[in-house]
């Protein structure tokens, strides 16, 4: 999908000063699957006829945009003294001084983000050693304290669901945050900004580093599982949380603790799950409608609160 004149020229220029003697731009394509911010992939061609493709993200209309790509390219900064394979930051414009909006520019990884239930039993333990691998950087400067994306006063829940479990939910999540060892977190690492490439068996990077925070594993374990429940079945969520810990990931050490951010992050994923949806079928899978998603999220939630 062409969309190179949905780029503003300023935004277009910006780019094209970042690239190399000879280098110029020659196509924009919409990257599909983006929630908070419009995605573009731009092929870069040279005087040889060779192409490379780098990747634009700009914020259109968000709060907090400047500290969000700020976050982002401290992050991939970071990222590039470790073994985590994450885009190269090539330049970012946070306050649009010269962009149109809030842009950062970044090298693009190959592959793709992988939605589909085929080949989910074998990606989930490939996501868990990647997961542990992240949460297992040392930053030089720590990244600032999580925050909750959901509280028991803002709990969207949805219709026809097991009223009895969301309210037994919602009561788990009054309570204090349990104590925690920190760690490293991507804050949104789940399928979708993980990519694969070749054979669906080969991890070729981590996307999206807009939201990187120090708290506990399980947050991000959480998350993870959330989205393969509501994408798969409840119990490839379950299965995440057993192969994270098969990789040498380690989580709260009580049921209870663990149940707590489980069920934090899945009544997290209510409050947005329309939008989460669409993307999701814009992204290839047109059966994952709101109210499937609801159902999916509602025997998710369930099955959490029957397994302690």
């Amino acid at each position: 999908m062409s969309d190179h004149t949905a780029v503003r020229a300023n935004t277009l220029a910006w780019a094209a000063s970042h690239l190399a003697a000879g280098e110029r731009i020659v196509r924009a394509d919409v990257l599909l699957g983006g929630i908070t911010a419009e995605m573009r992939r731009l092929t870069i061609g040279s005087l040889n006829g060779d192409t490379r493709t780098l990747v634009l993200r700009s914020y259109v209309g968000v709060g907090n945009a400047n500290h969000a790509l700020t976050r982002e390219a401290a992050a991939l900064t970071m990222l590039a003294a470790t073994e985590v394979t994450a885009p190269e930051l090539v330049g970012v414009d946070p306050l649009a001084a010269e962009c149109e909006y809030p842009s950062l520019l970044m090298t693009h990884l190959p592959g793709r983000a992988v939605l589909e239930d085929k080949g989910v039993e074998a990606r989930i333990p490939l996501l868990a050693r990647e997961l542990v691998a992240i949460h297992a950087i040392q930053p030089i400067e720590q990244p600032p304290i999580y925050e909750t994306l959901t509280t028991a006063d803002t709990v969207v829940t949805p219709p026809g669901v097991n009223a009895q479990a969301w309210s037994a939910a919602i009561e788990i999540i009054r309570r204090s945050a349990p104590s925690y060892e920190g760690r490293y977190l991507h804050r949104d690492f789940q399928p979708g900004n993980v990519l694969f490439g070749g054979p669906i068996t080969a991890l070729t990077g981590v996307a999206d580093w807009a939201s990187p925070c120090w708290g506990p594993a399980d947050l991000d374990v959480a998350h993870c599982a959330t989205n393969l429940a509501v994408l798969h079945s409840a119990a490839w969520g379950l299965q995440f949380v057993s192969a994270y810990e098969a990789a040498g990931g380690t989580l709260a050490a009580g049921p209870a603790e663990r149940q707590y951010w489980l069920v934090r992050d899945a009544l997290a994923l209510s409050e947005d799950i329309d939008l989460i949806s669409q993307a999701w079928r814009a992204a290839g899978r047109p059966d994952l409608t709101t109210r499937a998603a609801e159902r999916r999220l509602d025997a998710y939630l369930t099955t959490l609160l029957n397994a302690t």
